[in-house]
């Protein structure tokens, strides 16, 4: 069979390997579609060396049908659609023994500590398995991680009707997020520079502003009669959208951190004193998260679906990525891997 693997030094090949066979207690699912995303771009260009061990088959995003399970597993059998919850936890850390499995002190983040799913069959263990709704089409069903991400992060939230909500970046899980706290009855606005992603959320019913050239905060101010917003999502992962998410919170405002900030960076702490504000950390997610996205995706599957810009073959990831990094409109860019199963 055949893979993408990052050899190092912002590089990317596709190559033939050999195909595993599920141990005890592992399934092999033949992967149809791998969403790339952010986390693979900091890979891509070598920020995360000091965890992946090269030759490196990295992605997380994905969709597939299972194509064998090993000795003890009962409740997966061949030709089940599944999605992975790519976590795998030591259950022994105080995270773990305080039930917080997601958050483990030794996580194996599969697709990047451990090989992913860039590749035409993936071995996983199988308690990371999440089944897919009957007829969910498996392009779409690629985005089940990342709206697992939106899910934990809004669910972090705590969001209720009415609240009004800005969200700092209006990428694919800043969409998502929007998306999500709309449906609970919130009232969004979205700030991202790039035309065409106002553009897709106008067609969302989401509002969306260029903070380049309206005054966002005078805006919040406007749209809350003078209060500010009740709860900030901060996904741009930039020190201004981290201030913009900060500074424009009501009293005793949240704002949910979702971006990974890869320094550390400057924290206006008098505000949150002064206005008892609270700030939360959204790591990545858990298996109600899972199960409620794959739900969320079979109920919207057509307008979710619709976050996808572009679809590659595996043998052309390199060009995928570089799509992904061109901007002017992209969103989600998937890997069809079905054409790399080989003998």
């Amino acid at each position: 069979m055949h893979a993408a693997q990052y050899l190092g030094s912002g590089r990317i090949d596709y190559v033939e390997t050999r195909r595993t066979e599920p141990g005890p207690g592992e399934v092999a699912v033949d992967v149809h579609y791998t969403g790339i995303c952010g986390t693979d771009l900091h890979i891509l260009h070598g920020d995360m060396d000091a965890r992946v061990t090269l030759p490196a088959v990295i992605g997380h995003e994905m969709s597939g049908v299972v194509r064998a399970v090993g000795d003890g597993v009962t409740e997966w059998a061949s030709g089940h659609r599944v999605g992975v919850m790519p976590l795998a936890w030591c259950g022994q850390c105080p995270a773990c023994r305080a039930g917080h499995h997601h958050i483990c002190h030794r996580l194996n983040f599969l697709g990047i500590d451990s090989p992913g799913a860039m590749q035409a069959t993936w071995v996983v263990p199988q308690n990371v398995l999440v089944r897919l709704p009957e007829g969910l089409d498996l392009r779409a069903a690629a985005l089940l991680e990342p709206l697992a991400v939106a899910t934990h992060d809004v669910r972090r939230a705590a969001l209720t009707p009415g609240e009004h909500v800005l969200v700092i970046g209006g990428g694919p899980i800043g969409t998502l997020i929007a998306l999500l706290a709309a449906g609970q009855g919130a009232e969004v606005l979205v700030s991202e520079p790039d035309t065409s992603r106002r553009a897709l959320l106008a067609g969302f019913d989401i509002d969306a502003v260029n903070p380049l050239e309206v005054d966002l905060a005078a805006e919040v101010l406007r749209r809350t009669d003078g209060a500010g917003a009740g709860v900030t999502f901060e996904v741009s992962g930039s020190q201004a959208g981290l201030d913009a998410a900060l500074g424009n919170l009501a009293t005793r405002g949240r704002m949910v951190l979702v971006a990974i900030h890869a320094t550390p960076r400057p924290v206006d702490l008098h505000r949150i004193f002064w206005r008892e504000l609270t700030v939360l950390g959204a790591r990545v997610y858990e298996r109600e998260d899972f199960e409620a996205a794959a739900a969320t995706l079979g109920r919207d599957t057509e307008r979710l679906a619709s976050l996808v810009t572009a679809v590659y073959p595996l043998a052309e990831a390199a060009a995928a990525f570089a799509r992904l990094e061109s901007g002017g409109g992209v969103m989600k860019v998937l890997l069809d891997c079905t054409e790399a199963v080989g003998a």
